[in-house]
């Protein structure tokens, strides 16, 4: 019974993980890295809503505060490195 609720559990996190990858606007891709054009993995877990409702993803803390320092720039530098508006 406990293998069984571990199995589950785990399996949960994994669906998990992967509808959070959907959810984000530039899918697994830290949106801190694509402004530097480079498309660096995330798993989403830090992550940022913006007033538009949209989730953005970024692989360290860091790279969120830097972001935050200037999001509409690094949005428009961001969707111009994808050239196609940020759609996922």
């Amino acid at each position: 019974m406990r293998t069984a609720n571990l199995l589950t559990a785990l399996l949960v996190s994994t669906a998990m993980s992967s509808v959070q990858a959907v959810e984000s606007e530039f899918g697994n891709d830290c949106t801190m890295g694509l402004t530097a054009k480079q498309h660096v993995a995330t798993d989403c877990s830090i992550h940022w809503v913006g007033e538009d409702g949209k989730r953005y993803c970024f692989g360290t803390e860091a790279a969120k505060a830097e972001f935050l320092k200037d999001p509409k720039g690094n949005l428009e530098k961001a969707r111009a490195f994808r050239g196609d508006g940020g759609a996922p």
